[in-house]
């Protein structure tokens, strides 16, 4: 299974590179909306030959059209659960899926027509791995928990406002923080109300979301409940490219403006800065009082192609090889990839000081760890300090001991999955 999910991974991100390599400078913006994230592609790569009793179906929200908790395109936002059982039976997990975003009339146009942006395009079925496995030897703490795969079809981190949908024919809706209420009102319903410990986990743009609503999440439960967040390869940093520009914070900016997200974001933050930095996560999460874990590579892969390292910022190609197999870069760009995970360690520095806080920060190129059994909890999967992941996670979610893991630079680490896009 894991070849087949690394192929899809490798797939989606070869597009990306295509887009960007066929177009250039004019869409290289559009092509940060969708360029890979792997919970996006996850259900179609593991669903592929598995019984059905491993796959979960898709219920779409049940009072959405009357609440206007809408996808892009109008259409009725999604889920997938999975009941628990046994020990699990009162406790919940939900996952994220993320995707990016979109930041502009047209990006959000395009993106309508896909499974991010449209429940018409979702898979029916999916499987559920890594964190979300009901298997004892891939998930040992969380495996007999309610678990629920929430889709992302709202293109802002379940944070855009219908107040800032342009009234112009464009049929757009940014309804993401409706979609938020409605879902967490229908779980509630449907026996989240009773839980006893939750865990608000997401991937990527889903990893946002989820530290964006941590709090929120927390008040809506059972004041007796323990209730955790985990935002996985989603500490986006706020970092000049090799050329001095700061393409994340301009792409940030526009869809803070467009979706209208303000209001769901920290209050703290705006208060003092009023602006769309407070997307990023280290803007605000030394803000939030409920426990946070962050699972992050300190080379991931996204950040370096997209915000280090984007294809307009490298013109002559000097980085191409670099960016498709880190094994590839020569010492002067492994000095600058150094320097970037320095960036990240001193971002994440103020986080690491709180004492309900949790890292796992390891040295591997890739984005996205806790999805997929092979890096979440396999016997090849990352490790440090001879702990994987899921282990890591648990040992904190569980108050097992205290959990803040720095790996030391690449390529100390020989547990690591680096993804080499020179084979495909």
């Amino acid at each position: 299974m894991a070849n087949q999910r690394l192929r899809a991974l490798l797939r989606w991100t070869k597009w990306a590179d295509w887009a960007i390599a066929a177009v250039g400078f004019t869409i290289i913006i559009f092509v940060l909306t969708f360029f890979f994230d792997s919970s996006s592609t996850d259900g179609a790569a593991s669903s592929v030959n598995l019984p059905a009793s491993d796959l979960v179906d898709l219920t779409l929200l049940h009072n959405a059209k009357d609440r206007g908790a809408l996808c892009l395109d109008g259409s009725l936002p999604g889920y997938h659960f999975q009941k628990g059982f046994g020990s699990g039976s009162n406790n919940w997990l939900l996952h994220i899926e993320g995707g990016g975003w979109c930041n502009t009339i047209e990006s959000c146009s395009t993106r309508k027509t896909t499974a991010l942006g449209s429940s018409n395009f979702m898979e029916r079925q999916v499987s559920f791995s890594g964190i979300l496995s009901s298997d004892p030897s891939q998930n040992p703490d969380f495996f007999s928990w309610n678990k629920v795969k929430i889709r992302y079809c709202d293109g802002a981190s379940f944070a855009g406002r219908p107040e800032s949908e342009f009234k112009n024919g464009t049929n757009l809706f940014f309804r993401g923080q409706l979609i938020w209420e409605a879902l967490m009102d229908e779980l509630l319903s449907v026996g989240m109300s009773n839980a006893k410990q939750a865990f608000l986990t997401g991937c990527s743009a889903g990893g946002l979301a989820a530290v964006i609503h941590c709090d929120d999440f927390r008040e809506r439960l059972p004041q007796h409940a323990t209730v955790k967040c985990l935002a996985d390869a989603s500490f986006f940093l706020d970092e000049s490219d090799v050329q001095g520009n700061r393409t994340m914070r301009s792409f940030y900016d526009d869809v803070f403006h467009l979706q209208g997200v303000a209001k769901s974001l920290d209050r703290n933050c705006l208060s003092r800065m009023g602006n769309s930095r407070c997307l990023f996560p280290r803007e605000f999460i030394k803000n939030i009082r409920t426990p946070v874990f962050i699972v992050n590579p300190a080379y991931d892969f996204w950040q370096i192609r997209n915000i280090l390292v984007p294809d307009v910022s490298d013109p002559q190609g000097y980085w191409q090889t670099c960016r498709l197999n880190i094994h590839s870069c020569n010492p002067n760009q492994l000095e600058i990839l150094k320097g970037f995970r320095n960036s990240l360690l001193n971002a994440l520095s103020e986080f690491q000081q709180k004492n309900e806080a949790g890292m796992f920060v390891n040295s591997c190129y890739i984005h996205c760890q806790t999805w997929m059994a092979e890096t979440w909890h396999s016997p090849s999967s990352p490790r440090i300090n001879s702990k994987t992941i899921a282990e890591s996670v648990g040992d904190w979610y569980f108050n097992r001991g205290a959990v803040k893991l720095i790996d030391c630079p690449y390529p100390c680490n020989p547990t690591c999955y680096n993804m080499d896009f020179t084979r495909h």
